[in-house]
C-alpha cells in the first residue's frame, strides 16, 4: 500500500511540474530537480536511493531506445563524423581531465581518479535535447546533442568499468582496446540481430497491440544479450532502435506505427521527467553521508567546485579544436555551420541520472567514495542549473535559431505535391472503365493534401479563409454534429459497444488530423523571407530561369478578375511574366498558363516568399 501511494505521488508530482514548466516555457527537468531537493528534506518524505541495477538495467534502456526511434538515421550518418568526437573523443578527454583535477586535489590512487571522471564526462540524453527543443535550437544541432547522447553514456560506461579494473592493477592499453572493441562491436553486432528478429516478427504482426507490447520487450531484448556476452547494451539498444525506425514504414502498419509513437511518448514523458524528480531527490543522504568524511569541508566544497569547472570547461576545449579539424560541411539546405552552432554545443553539457548511477557504482573500498558521490550530484545538478538557465539566453545572444516554421511548411509542400503527382500517376495507369466519378474523387482528395500545404506558407489577406479552411471548418462542424448522433445512439443503448467505439475511434482520427493542419498554420503566419536554400539539383530549368522576372500585371489574377471569383496565392511566370493563381485558387490560373504556353519554372508572388517551382521537373528552387 505505502510502495503504490509512493508511485502515485511520483507520477502525479512529475505530472503536475512537467505540465506547470510547458506553460510556463521553463525547463521541466531543472525544475523538478529543484523539487526534488527540497522534496528530500521534507519530514514525511522516505528517503530515496537510486539503486544503480535500477537506473541502468530499468530506465537507461527505455529511455535511449524511445530517443533513438525519434531519430533519423540517415541524419545520424551524416552527422556521425560530430557524434563520434563528442561521444567518443570528448568522454575520454574529460574523464582524463576530471582524473587529474581528481588526482591532484585528493588523497586517491590515479585509477579511482580516472573512474570518478568517466563517471562524470557523459552529457544526459535528456536535458539537453529537451531544452534544444523547448528553446527552438536549429535541427543540426540537436541531431548531434541526440546521438552524442545515445552513445557516450556506452563509452562512459566502458572507460568506468576500466577503471574500476584498474584498481587491482589489472589493465593494460592492449586490454582497453579489447574490450571497447568488444564492448562497440559486441553490442552493434546484438542490436543489429534484435533489430532484424523484430522485423521479421513485425513483418508477421498486424495487430497495433500485439506490436506495441513487441515494441516494449526490444530495449531489454537488445539491452540484456549484450551485457551477457560483455558487450555494450547502450550501443546494442541505440542499434536496434535507429535500424527499427528507418525500416517502420516496411515493416509495420500505420495502425502499429500510430499506436507506438503515442505509447511509446507517454513512456518518455513519465520516465524522462521522473529521473530528474529523483536525482533532487538524492540530496539529503548523499549530503548527510559525507558528514563521516575524513576530509575538511572547504576542501570538500572546493573540490566539488573544481570539477564542476572542469567538466563546463573542457567541453569547449575539446568542441572548438574538433570543429576545425573535421570541418562541417553543408546540410541538406546547403547551409553550412557557423561557430555559433559551435558555442551552443559546447555550452550544452548538462549532466543526468546516469552520472548519479554511475557513481553508486564506485566499489565501496574506494577511498573518500562519499566525497566522489557527492561531487557528482554537484556537477549533474550545477550543470542543470548554471548550463540549463543560460542555454537559452546564449542562443538569444549569438542569433540561434531553429527552422523556420515557413520553410519547414515550403519543404512540406513540396513532399506532397511530389507525392500527390506519383499517386495521380497511378492513378491515370488504371483500370480505363473506373467510372469517371471515383477517378475525379480520388483525384480531388489526394490533390487536396498538398493544396493545404501550399496554403499554409502564406495569404494574401488576413481576414480571407482559403478554400480548404472554408473546407476544414465546415468538416469540423460536421464531424461534431456526427459524434453528437452517435453519442445519442449510444445513449439510448441501440448499438454494441465495439462497434461505437470504432467510429468513435475513425471520427477522432480525422478531427485530430485537421487539428493538427490547424495548428501548423499558426506557426506559420509570420517569418523572415521565404528563400529555399537549395539550387534545385538536377533541374535544368530551374538553373536556367531567372530568379526575377517583371510582372505582365499588378499583383492580381486577370483571369480571376474576369471569371468573378477570389484567388488564393500568385505565381509569376518567369518566361513571360503572366501572374496566375495556385491551385488551391477556384481557376488554377497559374498551372492552366503553363499547360498553354508551356513555360516551366514559376516563382512566388507573395511578398517575403522567393522560392521557385519547375512544373516540368516537381522541383522546388
Amino acid at each position: 500500500m505505502h510502495v503504490a501511494a509512493a508511485l502515485l505521488a511520483l507520477v502525479a508530482t512529475v505530472t503536475l511540474v512537467a505540465g506547470l514548466a510547458r506553460r510556463l516555457n521553463l525547463s521541466a527537468p531543472l525544475l523538478l530537480t529543484i523539487i526534488g531537493v527540497g522534496g528530500s528534506y521534507l519530514p514525511f518524505v522516505p528517503q530515496v536511493r537510486l539503486d544503480p541495477e535500477l537506473v541502468l538495467v530499468g530506465l537507461l534502456p527505455p529511455l535511449l531506445y524511445a530517443t533513438a526511434i525519434r531519430s533519423s538515421l540517415v541524419d545520424f550518418k551524416a552527422n556521425r563524423r560530430a557524434i563520434g568526437m563528442l561521444s567518443v573523443g570528448l568522454v575520454a578527454f574529460t574523464a582524463l581531465g576530471v582524473g587529474l583535477v581528481t588526482w591532484w586535489m585528493l588523497p586517491v590512487p590515479f585509477a579511482a581518479a580516472v573512474a570518478f571522471g568517466a563517471v562524470v564526462a557523459p552529457p544526459d540524453a535528456v536535458a539537453a535535447t529537451s531544452i534544444a527543443r523547448r528553446i527552438g535550437l536549429p535541427r543540426r544541432i540537436v541531431t548531434i546533442l541526440e546521438g552524442e547522447s545515445l552513445l557516450n553514456d556506452a563509452v562512459a560506461l566502458v572507460a568506468l568499468r576500466t577503471a574500476i579494473a584498474g584498481l587491482s592493477g589489472a589493465v593494460t592499453v592492449g586490454g582497453i582496446s579489447v574490450d571497447f572493441l568488444r564492448a562497440t562491436l559486441g553490442g552493434a553486432v546484438v542490436g543489429l540481430a534484435v533489430a532484424f528478429s523484430i522485423g521479421w516478427i513485425r513483418k508477421r504482426v498486424t495487430d497495433p497491440v500485439l506490436d506495441t507490447s513487441l515494441s516494449f520487450m526490444a530495449p531489454f531484448a537488445a539491452y540484456l544479450p549484450a551485457e551477457a556476452i560483455h558487450g555494450s547494451g547502450v550501443v546494442a539498444v541505440v542499434v536496434a532502435g535507429l535500424v527499427l525506425a528507418h525500416r517502420a514504414t516496411t515493416l509495420q502498419t500505420a495502425s502499429s506505427r500510430l499506436s507506438e509513437r503515442v505509447n511509446w511518448s507517454t513512456i518518455s514523458f513519465l520516465l524522462q521527467n521522473t529521473v530528474f524528480l529523483l536525482i533532487g531527490l538524492q540530496a539529503r543522504w548523499i549530503v548527510e553521508d559525507v558528514r563521516h568524511s575524513t576530509l575538511a569541508p572547504a576542501r570538500i566544497l572546493l573540490f566539488c567546485a573544481a570539477v564542476l569547472a572542469a567538466v563546463i570547461l573542457l567541453r569547449p576545449l575539446w568542441v572548438y579544436p574538433v570543429r576545425y579539424l573535421i570541418r562541417p560541411g553543408p546540410d541538406r539546405m546547403g547551409r553550412s555551420s557557423p561557430w555559433t552552432h559551435s558555442a551552443i554545443v559546447s555550452w550544452a553539457g548538462m549532466r543526468g541520472v546516469v552520472t548519479l548511477a554511475a557513481a553508486s557504482v564506485l566499489p565501496e573500498s574506494t577511498p573518500h567514495r562519499e566525497v566522489l558521490v557527492l561531487a557528482a550530484m554537484v556537477v549533474t545538478a550545477g550543470t542543470l542549473m548554471l548550463q540549463g538557465i543560460s542555454l537559452p539566453w546564449l542562443a538569444r545572444k549569438l542569433d540561434v535559431r531553429g527552422p523556420d516554421p515557413r520553410e519547414d511548411a515550403l519543404q512540406e509542400a513540396t513532399l506532397l505535391q511530389a507525392s500527390v503527382s506519383a499517386g495521380l500517376a497511378e492513378l491515370a495507369h488504371t483500370d480505363p472503365d473506373l467510372d469517371p466519378s471515383i477517378r475525379e474523387g480520388l483525384r480531388a482528395r489526394a490533390q487536396q493534401r498538398a493544396d493545404i500545404a501550399w496554403e499554409r506558407i502564406g495569404r494574401t489577406a488576413s481576414d480571407a479563409e482559403t478554400p480548404t479552411e472554408t473546407w476544414r471548418r465546415l468538416r469540423v462542424q460536421m464531424l461534431q454534429a456526427e459524434r453528437a448522433a452517435v453519442l445519442e445512439i449510444r445513449d439510448a443503448g441501440r448499438a454494441d459497444h465495439e462497434v461505437l467505439a470504432d467510429v468513435l475511434s475513425a471520427l477522432d482520427v480525422e478531427e485530430s488530423m485537421l487539428d493538427r493542419v490547424a495548428d501548423d498554420e499558426e506557426d506559420t503566419r509570420d517569418g523572415w523571407l521565404l528563400r529555399p536554400e537549395t539550387g534545385g539539383d538536377g533541374c535544368g530549368h530551374l538553373v536556367e530561369a531567372p530568379c526575377v522576372k517583371a510582372p505582365a500585371s499588378p499583383r492580381i489574377c486577370r483571369e480571376c478578375e474576369r471569371e468573378g471569383v477570389q484567388w488564393v496565392y500568385l505565381r509569376l511566370c518567369l518566361a513571360c511574366g503572366n501572374v496566375g493563381c495556385c491551385s488551391s485558387s477556384p481557376g488554377n490560373h497559374a498551372e492552366r498558363h503553363f499547360r498553354h504556353s508551356g513555360h516551366p519554372v514559376m516563382r512566388s508572388f507573395e511578398p517575403g516568399e522567393a522560392w521557385r517551382w519547375c512544373y516540368l521537373d516537381d522541383l522546388l528552387g
